[in-house]
């Protein structure tokens, strides 16, 4: 080959690999920009998912709230409605200086006849003891609580009430006295006036205590002859 013919040879290799050089950086090119894009949709998604996510988690929070308010406000239609039906009693209690342990057994069995139960309850107090506590003395009695049936005239199980009467040391005698009682096994402090009784509380603990002496009687309750055992 002549000299001219080589050098026409090498620029057209030399044409050819810039051309390749070319195509390859392209190539590139559309990948990246492909890569690009499938990142952007990935991203987009993934926002997507989180958006809605956040979007359901809002809702359901909103869902609770709304649900605990209403039932927040139907139990507070159905207590007005109960109270308005069936008001708290009290009675008008005496004062410090009026104050004796025999007056106060008589002001408890006032108070506890205001209840609403069934006839078929009888209930007798007692004075138990005084404690003296610093600077007041406390009066404990108990309200006996039983029902007597034709087969058993002397009820074996009773419930009880435990009343306190606070007497402050340091109140003048006009001051009224203080009142508080809970029921036997149970820790809920009760006022009067501030609380209406409900005779289920007495039947509760007659029924466990049932239990307790004859843990087999749980099984009739199904066909009813616990609660003729009860009397109820």
């Amino acid at each position: 080959m002549t000299r001219a013919q080589l050098e026409a040879a090498g620029i057209h290799k030399v044409a050819e690999e810039r051309a390749k050089e070319r195509r390859y950086l392209q190539s590139q090119k559309k990948m990246e920009v492909k890569k690009s894009v499938r990142f952007r949709e990935d991203v987009n998604v993934d926002k997507g998912s989180t958006s809605q996510m956040t979007d359901t988690k809002d809702t359901s929070d909103i869902n609770e709230l709304a649900l605990a308010l209403a039932k927040h406000a139907i139990d507070a239609a159905v207590k007005s409605v109960e109270e308005a039906e069936h008001p708290v009693k009290n009675i008008n209690w005496i004062t410090h200086g009026e104050f004796t342990a025999e007056r106060g057994c008589k002001q408890i069995e006032e108070f506890v006849s205001k209840w609403e139960y069934q006839g078929r309850w009888v209930h007798y107090t007692e004075f138990l003891r005084r404690e003296d506590v610093i600077h007041s003395f406390y009066y404990i009695y108990c309200v006996h609580w039983s029902i007597p049936t034709a087969r058993i005239p002397i009820a074996q199980i009773s419930a009880g009430v435990y009343f306190t009467i606070k007497i402050n040391k340091n109140k003048p005698p006009d001051a009224p006295i203080d009142v508080s009682y809970v029921f036997e096994s149970q820790r809920l402090v009760h006022r009067p006036g501030m609380t209406r009784f409900r005779e289920k509380w007495l039947r509760d603990i007659i029924e466990a205590k049932h239990i307790l002496i004859d843990p087999n009687i749980f099984q009739f309750n199904s066909i009813g002859i616990f609660q003729n055992i009860l009397g109820f």
